[in-house]
């Protein structure tokens, strides 16, 4: 069986967002064994699955992508939405905009530090859309 639903984050500022809880708040009852499928329908954020506990982690991320894919960058020849759009899609290539996880005995199957991250790329990206799919 496939179960299917749509579900919009409100805007977030540029960064890594924990929304594991989010995501597990709008699943309902999750099968005893399946996968669940997350797709972000942007082309300027992503999905990812990283530290949950110290959120100093999701500031080193920012900091590091922002030194290794930088704004303004002459090479750069789309420019009209913002010197962070670029970098944003970029940024978001780079990261990916679907992620598939285990679910095992009616629940995600994420190890003990494993959380979801929404990243953001732009600096008001506003309302993003998600696809939840579980596969049973």
């Amino acid at each position: 069986m496939i179960l299917q639903k749509e579900i919009t984050l409100d805007g977030f500022r540029r960064g890594y967002h924990l929304i594991t809880r989010t995501i597990m708040d709008n699943l309902g009852d999750l099968p005893d064994k399946g996968l669940l499928h997350i797709l972000v329908k942007h082309t300027s954020a992503a999905i990812a699955l990283n530290e949950n506990a110290d959120p100093s982690v999701r500031i080193d991320f920012g900091r590091f992508m922002d030194k290794m894919v930088s704004e303004n960058d002459p090479l750069y020849t789309h420019t009209l939405e913002g010197s962070d759009d670029m970098p944003a899609h970029l940024k978001s290539s780079l990261f990916g905009q679907s992620l598939t996880i285990p679910i095992t005995n009616h629940r995600l199957n994420l190890g003990i530090w494993q959380g979801i991250y929404f990243c953001e790329f732009r600096n008001n990206g506003g309302p993003r859309t998600l696809v939840l799919t579980i596969f049973s």
